[in-house]
């Protein structure tokens, strides 16, 4: 990668290693001789290991290496490093603005006079294509192939222009459509766990654009979330400012309960860490039940690290992960220097060894042996319930109030049963009803043993005489084709697709609210009687109006507990007591009849997953489909816009952007668009799912000759800035403290009219009025979507009052120039009696320090403080430059 500066002064430490008969070169850490160094946790060695690789007393100085080693003193005192991981990860719905913003920032370098063909990615960038496919059609042996000819005819344009991005950036690998999801493609075949550059030896590590790249972690690689603006500023060379974090050590001991799956141990994890409270800090894996986890269990636990809310969720290399690469097909090459590149600068680990634990910030226990069967939900993934209380504690949410765990629905209205004819057979939903049953997501796909477990349930299942009611809508959406291999060698395909869980498609799907319709009568059934429908997925996000509008509670289980939701028909089932159904001869099936043992899967597993699978599926990835060979892409370093796209749009962010930078501009009586509460998440903020019909991005495209049928969804179109800033806060949940009802609406102040959000920051800017949010706490939790920030700067919004913070929606706020400003001494927006209807003004200083506290000005007279929140001097001069973009475009000039 490249550096600027003076050359590097560890220089000293670097060594050289051969192996059979190839000379690598690496910097050993252990040739420091300070005895700091096997004091640090792994996770916190890989950090260190790449501030002295790339150490320049430009970007990472000296300074920065002693503050890193130095962590046990420093850790908890705000002090900040530079990181420069070794490559960048990007899905399909965050990669097409990343290389739409590539092409944008040619465009400006062009017109202020510079050289377009300097922007281009420094460090490896790939994309996997993953999340552009939708469940339009299941229960059906041809629901792949309708579903992938769906997805092309919907995103040609977004693939066309990915494969110019191919084509004109250097440095970038595409993976195509219908290959897998992004995280499952990473751990199965893009991962290095060493990285060769040439003979030089280092770590791989990465930020990816998903909150869930944390999922390689599991097989001992560094990596978290970033903003897209913060990933494309890393892919330009840049390193990322970061707060030299915690770290908390997880000690695994114990063994899991053969009738305990990985899903269950990842969703008593995230409960248990969120308890602790683990924002912002990393947490490192470690003890004797670590050493029982497979590679697979560990990526799940990982996976589900922004769940729980930690930066990662580490696993250190050790024998199974060797053994993993091996299986996975990965070359004897590759496997030996990994494992004697690690053990010589001690970042090989055995679980088993007390006398190689580091020294953590804080450790905290959990004995495998205690957990338990047990989902979570309704509407938060570390909202853990036991399987055996499911019955019980849906019907309580049923009376409670309105919220996480609340739907109030009124005593005389929670029998309400409303009949349906599907297929000529009458049916009756009612509250509890499940209606979505889908086995899909990057968390559990990847892992053989719930997969198998699923797949020997159906077995059993069908055996028994049991099936799904047909009005379910039933999915299969594996993380990579090695999947369909396993299951269909183990001979359990055909009994997934009897109950009707047929293969719909590789990618994300229904998890992040591609689940398609549901069949008419059902949507019109629980419209009709006001139903708390339920979806049931394998899942790591169950926020309101993720998975479908219509399913206001869903369950995140694991695959083989979808399936048997699924043969149960409702959430409102105690397995211990209640059959899930009859066989032929009329007596009772219990789901202990035909639930899968952990022995009996991992047997499956030894036999039947074996590496010829992973090569073969890998061999092909890149060169793609007939479809997408049959693109055909435009040529050049400059990106020919069309003006009729609805999917592809040069956005706005660079367009008044001049050589120099100017003064900060301070907020002067700026009204408030949004009055938010707590637990805002970025799938409130960002665009997400389907395009409602009377939504103002449906009526932009409507005004362009577009029928409802080729909407698409939001996530296409993120390549479009008209319709993304339309769809910002178009969540249906989203609760407005200005409106009586939940919904993406607002209160225009001066003129007191009710309005779609839109259009009413339309008016502020056409009145000439800057617009402010007030939020609660956790604001911007979820998934890491740069839209959630950029939609917002489109909007008008120059600064955000909230109570607290997610760390990526934080970063990528400053990322978009628009001020984090957080309450101070404990105060809210309720305790200062804010109304929303004041305005607002704040004299941002010429000199901002980060972490200044201003004082705001109100209408009325009143004034209080307010923290800014730039964490770092970084993050204050990006927001100086008006974001990061600016500032790096500024650089290339």
């Amino acid at each position: 990668m490249a550096t600027e500066g003076s050359s590097n002064p560890f220089e000293g430490i670097k060594k050289t290693t051969e192996i059979d008969g190839k000379t690598y070169s690496f910097f050993n850490l252990a040739e420091l001789k300070d005895a700091r160094y096997d004091k640090l946790p792994y996770s916190i060695r890989v950090v260190l290991e790449s501030a002295i690789r790339n150490c320049d007393e430009f970007q990472v100085q000296k300074k920065d290496v002693e503050n890193i080693l130095n962590w046990e003193k420093n850790q908890s005192q705000s002090v900040e490093i530079p990181f420069k991981p070794a490559r960048v990860i990007l899905q399909d719905f965050t990669g097409v603005p990343a290389v739409v913003d590539f092409a944008a920032m040619r465009d400006a370098v062009k017109r202020l006079g510079g050289d377009p063909e300097k922007i281009n990615p420094i460090c490896p960038a790939d994309l996997v294509i993953d999340h552009s496919i939708q469940v339009d059609v299941s229960r059906s042996a041809d629901a792949l192939e309708q579903n992938q000819e769906l997805e092309f005819e919907r995103n040609k344009e977004r693939f066309v222009f990915l494969k110019w991005g191919a084509t004109a950036l250097k440095n970038m690998l595409i993976v195509p459509p219908g290959s897998g999801i992004v995280h499952q493609v990473n751990l199965e075949y893009l991962a290095r766990v060493v990285f060769n550059d040439g003979g030089l030896l280092y770590p791989d590590s990465l930020v990816g654009t998903d909150s869930h790249t944390t999922m390689i972690n599991g097989l001992g690689v560094v990596g978290w979330g970033v903003g897209g603006i913060e990933a494309e500023a890393v892919m330009l060379g840049q390193a990322i400012s970061m707060v030299l974090p915690e770290v908390v050590g997880y000690k695994l001991t114990g063994k899991v309960d053969q009738l305990v799956t990985s899903t269950d141990v990842v969703l008593t994890v995230t409960k248990h860490l969120r308890q602790i409270g683990v924002v912002g800090k990393f947490v490192e894996f470690f003890g004797p039940g670590v050493s029982q986890l497979s590679i697979a269990d560990r990526a799940t636990i990982s996976n589900m690290c922004p769940e729980y809310g930690a930066t990662v969720g580490f696993f250190p290399v050790d024998e199974k992960s060797l053994e993993y690469l091996r299986q996975t097909g990965r070359s004897e090459e590759r496997i030996k220097f990994v494992e004697k590149f690690l053990r010589e600068i001690r970042l090989f680990r055995n679980y088993n060894d007390p006398q190689e634990d580091p020294v953590f910030s804080q450790v905290v226990e959990l004995d495998l042996s205690t957990v338990t069967s047990c989902c979570s939900g309704p509407k938060r993934p570390h909202d853990k319930v036991p399987v055996s209380e499911m019955k019980v504690d849906f019907n309580t949410c049923l009376n409670n109030k309105i919220g996480f765990k609340g739907f109030a629905i009124p005593p005389d209205k929670q029998s309400t049963k409303v009949p349906i004819v599907f297929d000529n057979q009458e049916y009756v939903l009612s509250h509890g009803s499940v209606v979505i049953a889908a086995i899909t997501s990057c968390t559990n796909t990847s892992n053989p043993s719930v997969m198998l477990g699923a797949g020997v349930l159906a077995k059993k299942a069908v055996e028994a005489g049991l099936s799904v009611k047909p009005y379910i809508k039933t999915s299969l959406s594996p993380g990579s084709g090695v999947v369909t291999y396993y299951l269909r060698d183990s001979g359990v395909t055909p009994y997934l697709e009897k109950l009707g869980f047929d293969i719909v498609g590789y990618g994300c799907m229904t998890c992040i609210g591609n689940s398609g319709p549901l069949p008419e009568p059902v949507s019109e059934a629980i419209e009709k009687g006001d139903l708390v429908a339920c979806g049931v997925l394998s899942g790591n996000r169950n926020f309101e109006g993720r998975i479908h509008p219509l399913t206001r509670a869903n369950y995140l289980a694991s695959p083989p507990l979808v399936i048997a939701y699924a043969l149960a028909g409702t959430v409102l089932i105690d397995f211990e007591k209640d059959p899930l159904g009859t066989n032929p001869e009329g007596k009772p099936v219990y789901l202990r009849d035909i639930w899968p043992t952990r022995e009996e899967i991992q047997a499956v597993e030894k036999e039947i997953v074996v590496p010829a699978m992973f090569t073969d599926v890998y061999s092909r990835i890149q060169q793609g489909n007939k479809r997408w060979n049959s693109l055909v892409a435009p040529e050049g370093q400059l990106y020919p816009w069309d003006d009729k796209s609805t999917y592809i749009k040069s956005p706005p962010f660079f367009e008044k952007m001049g050589k120099d930078v100017s003064k900060p501009e301070s907020i002067k009586d700026a009204h408030v668009l949004l009055n938010l509460g707590d637990s805002v998440t970025t799938d409130h903020i960002s665009p997400a799912g389907s395009i409602a019909r009377n939504s103002p991005a449906a009526r932009y495209l409507g005004n362009r000759g577009l029928t409802p049928r080729e909407f698409n969804s939001y996530g296409s179109r993120r390549g479009n800035d008209a319709v993304m800033a339309r769809g910002t806060f178009a969540n249906i949940r989203l609760v407005n403290k200005f409106l009586s009802k939940a919904g993406p609406r607002t209160r225009h102040i001066l003129s007191g009219d009710e309005m779609d959000i839109f259009d009413a920051a339309e008016r502020y800017q056409k009145e000439g009025r800057q617009v402010i949010i007030l939020a609660g706490k956790e604001y911007g939790s979820g998934s890491s979507r740069d839209w959630a920030a950029k939609g917002p700067w489109i909007l008008g919004i120059k600064a955000v009052i909230a109570e607290s913070y997610e760390r990526i929606h934080r970063s990528n706020l400053v990322g978009m120039g628009i001020i984090p400003f957080q309450y101070v001494g404990g105060q809210t927006a309720d305790s200062l009696g804010l109304t929303g209807t004041e305005t607002f003004s704040i004299d941002v200083p010429d000199d901002l320090k980060a972490g200044q506290e201003l004082q705001v000005k109100l209408s009325d007279g009143r004034t209080f403080q307010v923290k800014t929140r730039f964490d770092t001097e970084v993050e204050l001069t990006y927001f100086r430059h008006g974001g990061i973009l600016n500032y790096m475009i500024r650089r290339m000039l």
